[in-house]
């Protein structure tokens, strides 16, 4: 079971990350929305806001396949519980 909690220890760290990011996106979208689009500003922002999207998918694919991992070794162990 110690490689089961192992994963997700890790899978838990990943979804704070997740967290994280999407709470700043959030941050970043109402700073936009009270600027003007021709401001320097708001094109910074929106580029910061477009590679936390791009960080964002990347870290929902991980998530993704810790899922995976998690779900085998789960299955994997489950009938020593049984």
């Amino acid at each position: 079971m110690k490689e089961f909690d192992l994963l997700i220890s890790s899978q838990l760290q990943t979804m704070e990350k997740l967290l994280s990011l999407q709470s700043e996106m959030e941050r970043c979208q109402q700073i936009k929305e009270q600027l003007i689009p021709s401001d320097d500003k708001y094109r910074e922002i929106q580029a910061d806001i477009d590679d936390m999207k791009t960080e964002l998918h990347t870290i929902q694919k991980v998530f993704e396949k810790q899922t995976e991992e998690v779900i085998r070794v789960y299955q994997k162990q489950e009938p020593l519980h049984k």
